[in-house]
């Protein structure tokens, strides 16, 4: 076998537009089943990118023993209930991120995982893997900005629709879940730590009951982390990454468009430097790496033990600042 054999279980907007296309691109993915509850939904997706099997339940295509991995684009609520039940049917998963609503149903997750050593589980933060990232990760690894003392992210849209998945807090709905949890995941992977203590203060909307403006602050042993997200404020992203010697400033860091050069800008006392980076599918790029894990059964590149602590950070904040109000 030279490719994995994959099954998408839902037809969410960012399979049919992002991640199945980057996929069915990739070296090492072969994109051959999807499922949706309404099958009608299932073959129209189908039809449009070329996958060859529909189902009209999850379950169905979990019981196909001719997929070997399953992508979970589900609601954020039902991340872990078909994670689990993917496990037990013996397919790798790659689950969209939060990966769980909680810290504890993270662990849930995790235990259950470890009784099957066998099967590979992630969760999809893709954007560890565009070339812009790892550029990032390396400058900040190799001292080019002295040592890191800290970073601010900033990421936000405008979506009030309360029929959006997004608005709605019984699904997992709310920025901190939605895009947060960027900010809270790129602070950890750069710091290559965890925060030991977290502030965060929260501002809810009065009729969706979801946080719409979120701030944070992450203390590191080595330094801090701030940022703020929001679902209702002008669409906008950037990361400045901060050191004693130097500074790192990320254009696009977390929906890079794939058809398009991005850019970071490295200043020090030795001047700015921009570099650029060809276009690359950070979402093509995660379905390759994590399917080279399948095939050649090596860890997978981020282990499930970083989504439950993202996960723990998350519940913190909007702990934190759910209780000053």
């Amino acid at each position: 076998m030279n490719k994995v054999r994959w099954g998408v279980l839902s037809t969410a907007k960012i399979a049919r537009e992002k991640v199945i296309p980057a996929m069915q691109t990739g070296a090492y993915c072969d994109v051959v089943a999807i499922a949706s509850r309404n099958k009608a939904q299932a073959q129209e997706t189908a039809e449009k990118l070329g996958i060859p099997v529909v189902y009209g339940s999850y379950e169905e295509l979990l019981n196909d023993k001719n997929i070997d991995a399953v992508y979970i684009p589900l609601p954020n609520h039902l991340h872990v209930e078909w994670t689990m039940k993917a496990i037990q049917a013996g397919k790798h998963v790659l689950c969209e991120k939060p990966i769980a609503l909680s810290a504890e149903q993270a662990n849930q997750l995790l235990q259950a995982a470890q009784q099957h050593p066998s099967i590979k589980v992630m969760e999809a933060f893709m954007y560890r893997f565009h070339p812009q990232w790892v550029q990032a990760k390396m400058l900040v690894d190799d001292g080019r900005i002295g040592a890191l003392k800290t970073i601010h992210s900033f990421f936000s849209y405008y979506n009030a629709d309360p029929k959006n998945i997004r608005n709605q807090k019984d699904l997992g709905g709310g920025g901190m879940m939605d895009i947060g949890c960027y900010c809270v995941s790129l602070a950890r992977f750069l710091f290559n730590s965890e925060p030991v203590r977290v502030l965060g203060h929260v501002t809810t909307d009065p009729v969706l009951q979801t946080d719409t403006l979120t701030s944070g602050i992450l203390e590191f042993a080595a330094g801090t982390a701030t940022f703020t997200c929001s679902t209702q404020l002008m669409p906008y992203q950037r990361v400045q990454i901060m050191g004693a010697e130097g500074r790192i400033e990320i254009e696009i860091p977390f929906n890079a468009p794939p058809n398009q050069v991005t850019r970071l800008w490295l200043h020090t006392k030795a001047g700015s430097e921009e570099m650029k980076f060809d276009p690359a599918d950070q979402y093509t790029l995660q379905g390759d790496l994590f399917s080279l894990a399948v095939l050649n059964n090596t860890p997978v590149p981020t282990p499930l033990q970083d989504a439950v602590n993202n996960m723990k950070v998350i519940e913190t904040i909007l702990n934190a600042g759910l209780s000053s109000l």
